[in-house]
């Protein structure tokens, strides 16, 4: 990956991770209108968008993996007991899981050579 690359893949990435530590950490979260599934994609996409673009940017991407796997634990049971306008949801560790479970996979299909 060249220079330019680079900064944009770390642009990326940290703007990814303000979002994610934003949403799951801001005390009160208000939706208006029906949540429905909706709230479950938004769970898959913040953990899948900053795993694979931190992933990008290391050697050893199963490491940043393991880490978004543990954080998705981490953050439901930090809202659940230190976030008095938000609860931690299990399924919510499964949407979580889910993302960084997508993110590991286009890691691994990107990094293997086309032929």
């Amino acid at each position: 990956m060249d220079g330019g690359a680079r900064r944009w893949w770390t642009a990326a990435a940290v703007v990814s991770l303000l979002a994610h530590l934003g949403a799951l950490y801001w005390p009160v979260v208000t939706v208006a209108g029906p949540v429905s599934g909706t709230d479950k994609v938004v769970h898959v996409l913040l953990f899948a968008v900053p795993t694979y673009l931190v992933g990008r940017l290391v050697a050893r991407p199963g490491w940043v993996v393991l880490g978004f796997a543990v954080h998705s634990i981490i953050s439901e049971l930090s809202q659940h007991l230190f976030l008095t306008g938000r609860s931690g949801d299990p399924w919510d560790v499964v949407a979580d899981v889910a993302g960084v479970a997508l993110a590991a996979l286009a890691l691994v299909v990107g990094s293997h050579p086309r032929r």
